[in-house]
């Protein structure tokens, strides 16, 4: 039996040959499945080491260029098929959905609950799965943790087709390693993730933004700091410098109720200091900085200022990110020196 009519086989006909489309980082591929359940791609990934296929998971493509590219593409394993949310228990605040789902059909399924998963669709078109393969959280990041801290189990199935399985359906397991949270951020190359369990967040009755532009970095830094030490709690702080050496904008999201949210509005615009005002959510919130090339990178709460100086003296760099927990991103050209 040839490869392609095995993969065919295994996904109930949804496998081909693979086109000009289907390249990953440039590398062209040879076969594209995509199977429908945890069994059919247990069976496609049993075909793939039988024949000693290179494969790589593809869910909404958004982000199949992040990371090294492959050396060789054999098989690109679509998870378009694994569209299910299995189950919500809306009362306990969880939910198991498949990896193909787009985070934000997801969302319109659990708002009709009054609920949400906490994971900012920061690139459209992101699944399930690709949030979890590149651990990409977005500014809820401060208020409820990354990708890893809101995953509660996941399914997966590894390079030999064996399914594994590890969590569960309740905030504390402590059944078997916490594979889980192994996976996100690893890009796919611990096994393909077919199914996950997640812990759910209520929608807040209100939400307001408030944000300030200040001159430099060291500007910045002071009120982010002012920001993070005031009462109020915010749900993200962000800021955003699309040049080197340019001005900075720092802004935060504060959610509640109606009444809560406008008090605390008041005292983080006095906390951003003057200039400062309440309005619209900022149209670069939540979205990745421009630039041929993404670096994520991290520092300590109290090292924004550092970073921003830091960056500025490596080259034209446009930055934007979390300053609430100290990770941001940078976007720069492809001709950047890496050293």
């Amino acid at each position: 039996m040839s490869v392609l009519a095995a993969l065919a086989r295994a996904t109930g006909g949804h496998a081909r040959e693979a086109g000009d489309g289907d390249a990953v980082g440039g590398v062209p591929a040879r076969f594209v499945a995509a199977p429908g359940s945890t069994d059919e791609a247990a069976a496609v990934l049993r075909v793939a080491a039988g024949h000693d296929l290179a494969l790589v998971a593809r869910g909404g493509g958004t982000k199949l260029d992040w990371g090294a590219p492959p050396r060789r593409v054999d098989l690109v394993v679509e998870t378009r098929r694994l569209d299910r949310v299995v189950e919500h228990a809306a009362g306990d605040l969880v939910v198991v959905v498949q990896a193909g789902v787009p985070l934000a059909a997801l969302a319109d399924r659990l708002a009709g609950a009054g609920q949400r998963l906490a994971i900012d669709e920061v690139v459209p078109g992101t699944t399930v799965g690709g949030a979890l393969a590149t651990g990409l959280t977005g500014p809820r990041r401060l208020q409820v943790g990354a990708v890893r801290d809101l995953v509660l189990g996941a399914t997966l199935v590894r390079a030999d087709g064996v399914v594994a399985r590890s969590g569960g359906k309740v905030v504390k397991n402590v059944a078997g390693y916490d594979v889980a949270k192994l996976v996100c951020g690893a890009y796919g190359t611990l096994g393909l993730v077919t199914e996950a369990a997640f812990r759910l967040h209520p929608v807040p009755p209100a939400a307001g933004y408030a944000a300030v532009r200040v001159p430099d970095a060291a500007a910045a830094h002071a009120a982010v700091q002012r920001v993070l030490h005031a009462q109020f709690v915010p749900s993200a702080v962000e800021v955003d410098r699309p040049e080197p050496g340019g001005p900075v904008e720092v802004a935060l999201l504060v959610e509640g109720t109606e009444r809560g949210v406008a008090a605390r509005l008041r005292q983080a615009v006095d906390a951003l200091g003057p200039g400062a005002a309440a309005g619209d959510r900022p149209a670069w919130w939540g979205r990745l900085p421009g630039g041929e090339v993404l670096v994520k990178a991290t520092t300590e709460l109290g090292g924004l200022g550092r970073l921003l100086d830091g960056v500025q003296r490596v080259g034209p760099a446009a930055v934007r990110g979390s300053a609430g927990v100290g990770v941001l991103l940078l976007g720069t050209a492809a001709d950047t020196a890496p050293a």
